[in-house]
């Protein structure tokens, strides 16, 4: 039955794609939907986009043997980083009528900045991307029985076809579909689990202090890995073009601002219940964890020991987590290359030029996301790898450019460069304190210092 099911819900996520396409006319409907989400479809799809593979095949596993404190670098650290930027960046950003984060750098620095930083947003986004297909790719093999490559290669197809031809539209309408069944799902596949523990006080009673810790446990590894993904999480997600495309695609500041509030809290309640799933799964059947390292936990669980009305709702859910996510990572470096490092260069291009090449860069974001799928198989990882250029190079110019206004041409470039070679170097060498955090702080500094250093003359900025 899942092998006619899975088939199935893909070609209706690919027919809604080609249903949105129909109000795809201009540039700005292919990227931003025409400005014209509401304050569900922005919390919506901003949810979709972040609640991807992780959250039901890495971040469970981290949650079992680490306990409350994988909760808070993983998904409480989200929750604060999608309420920082509800509060403090999405009025400021949304009324500066702009469509990338890129052009926010154009405004407030220069032209050279905007092509610099539209380049490291767009090298960040395959590795997420890739974790997407590689997700995609274990489940076509568990349930299809297809090889990994072949997976891989076959997930990204899918979310290519329906991304290119809908854009922002698509990637909207799928995403409150796809919302819809992840949230129906996990909840189903809760009650199954809970009704086979006795309910959720025996999945905790027996857990030690450790477990219920918020911190990590003592040695300056743990410490450092601890730090490093809350701040990836917390604020190397802050400079996100996926968040602030649809952001922008709201129809008004307050579809904005309270869109973004009510991802926030989507994510913070729903993420938590794969976890919970997780320690059943664990308690349940506990050779489950040694499959992958745990990823693999709740898939191995539903696929061995469910009913099949149970396997095609969690199917369901996962399938949506993994492509609405997938297919608005893939948009938001698409939209980057088309509308800062190729309108620019051809200022006479025609709307409708603009559209094709951004369409057509979907594809190229797509074949640089399954070298690193090829590459790398750790979904976790894939995902932190992903948030490392924004948080060392990006976060400090962003931030500072927004709120301080002695932020300098220099004091950015400085933060850019400095910080990124710092956390380079660090990661070559393999510091026992992690790269990131090295990266953050010394580019923090370099911005500050070096506007002081040297201010902007009033003729540098546009």
């Amino acid at each position: 039955m899942l092998k006619i099911f899975i088939p199935i819900y893909i070609l209706i996520t690919l027919s809604i794609g080609f249903w949105a396409s129909k109000r795809v006319k201009t540039s700005t409907d292919f990227t931003l939907a025409g400005k014209s989400l509401s304050t569900s479809f922005v919390g919506v799809t901003i949810f979709a986009t972040w609640f991807g593979s992780s959250f039901v095949m890495g971040n469970p596993s981290y949650f079992v043997t680490d306990g409350i404190a994988s909760f808070v670098a993983l998904i409480l650290s989200g929750f604060i980083c999608l309420i920082l930027v509800g509060y403090f960046y999405a009025k400021k950003l949304y009324e500066m009528n702009i469509v990338t984060i890129g052009d926010f750098f154009r405004i407030r620095y220069n032209k050279r900045m905007d092509s610099a930083i539209s380049i490291i947003l767009i090298l960040a986004y395959p590795h997420w991307i890739a974790a997407q297909f590689v997700a995609l790719a274990y489940l076509f093999q568990s349930v299809l029985g297809i090889e990994m490559d072949y997976g891989i290669i076959l997930g990204a197809s899918i979310v290519v076809l329906y991304t290119y031809i809908g854009g922002m539209w698509a990637v909207s309408y799928t995403d409150m579909l796809q919302s819809i069944l992840i949230v129906i799902g996990l909840l189903f596949l809760l009650i199954d689990v809970l009704y086979q523990t006795g309910g959720i006080i025996p999945l905790f009673a027996d857990k030690t202090s450790s477990f219920y810790s918020p911190f990590p446990q003592d040695g300056l590894d743990n410490w450092s890995e601890y730090i490093a993904t809350i701040l990836a999480v917390m604020l190397g997600a802050i400079p996100a073009q996926e968040v602030y495309q649809r952001i922008f695609s709201a129809k008004c500041v307050k579809a904005a601002v309270w869109g973004t509030y009510l991802a926030a809290f989507l994510l913070m309640i729903f993420a938590a219940v794969p976890m919970v799933i997780a320690l059943g799964a664990a308690q349940l059947h506990p050779e489950l964890m040694t499959i992958n390292n745990g990823e693999a936990i709740i898939p191995s669980m539903v696929s061995q020991f469910a009913g099949m009305p149970l396997q095609v709702l969690f199917y369901g859910a996962l399938i949506s987590a993994i492509l609405s996510t997938s297919s608005g990572a893939m948009l938001a470096p698409a939209t980057v290359i088309g509308e800062n490092l190729i309108k620019p260069n051809l200022p006479n291009m025609t709307d409708k030029k603009l559209l094709l090449y951004t369409r057509s860069s979907v594809i190229l974001v797509a074949i640089v996301s399954c070298y690193f799928a090829f590459s790398e198989l750790d979904i976790v990882e894939l995902v932190v790898a992903s948030l490392a250029p924004l948080l060392v190079c990006i976060f400090a110019p962003f931030t500072f450019g927004l709120f301080w206004k002695k932020s300098s041409i220099f004091g950015a470039w400085s933060a850019i460069v400095v910080g990124g070679l710092v956390w380079l170097l660090c990661y070559m060498f393999e510091t026992r304190i992690d790269a990131t955090i090295y990266g953050l702080l010394v580019s923090c500094l370099a911005m500050v210092l070096g506007s002081l250093l040297l201010p902007d003359k009033p003729k540098e900025k546009q």
